[in-house]
């Protein structure tokens, strides 16, 4: 190997030598928060594991309590987060209207911290039951600024046991207009709006 090609080498040596000098507290930097987000993540996901089998015990233990006809099943799930929780609470809301018991289906809704990707249905489920207990206003307060064909339903079911039919009328016809034409529930809707007073339109005019 030529003289020249040793100097080139040690001078490339040199170079990185004094590039890791310059930098050695960038890297230690750079890889411990990579060693850091490796342990976050898997300390997340552990979390999340763990999460969900503290909402299942509970929802096991709820469910149980409601078919047994235990008053306010729902209380073992407060307090429970993320997503299986939701669910679980809904599945046990629904257990409790079923055996007539809607106050303590409203206790077990109120209770859960819904996931946000849920927080809506548990919303409008809950103020459906408000609705259905003599409730209209707190129903309507629940139900404030959503605007999707169901809020819009369920305002109308709201005004409507409030005894303000008109606007009851008003809310129905807006639900109708954003339910697409093929929605299941628009059939419901429109019986609702015929109830309160209201003409179903054509689906090819203006509401």
């Amino acid at each position: 190997m030529a003289i020249d090609d040793l100097l080139d080498e040690h001078e490339q040596g040199e170079r990185v030598r004094s590039w890791l000098r310059s930098n050695a507290l960038v890297l230690l930097v750079g890889v411990a928060l990579g060693i850091a987000a490796i342990y976050g993540w898997r300390w997340w996901g552990e979390r999340r594991v763990q999460q969900d089998q503290q909402a299942h015990a509970a929802y096991e233990a709820a469910i149980k309590q409601a078919e047994a006809g235990a008053d306010n099943a729902g209380a073992a799930l407060k307090g429970q987060q993320g997503t299986y929780a939701t669910l679980a609470a809904l599945r046990v809301a629904k257990a409790q209207v079923d055996a007539g018991k809607n106050e303590d289906a409203i206790a077990t809704l109120r209770g859960i911290q819904a996931d946000p990707a849920l927080a809506a249905v548990v919303q409008q489920r809950l103020a459906q039951l408000l609705a259905a207990t003599g409730k209209p206003d707190e129903a309507l307060k629940l139900l404030d600024g959503h605007a999707d064909g169901a809020a819009l339903e369920l305002r109308g079911d709201a005004l409507a046991v409030a005894g303000k039919r008109d606007q009851a009328r008003d809310e129905y016809a807006k639900a109708l207009a954003a339910l697409d034409v093929a929605s299941p529930a628009r059939r419901r809707v429109e019986l609702k709006l015929q109830d309160a007073g209201g003409r179903v339109p054509d689906p090819a005019e203006p509401i």
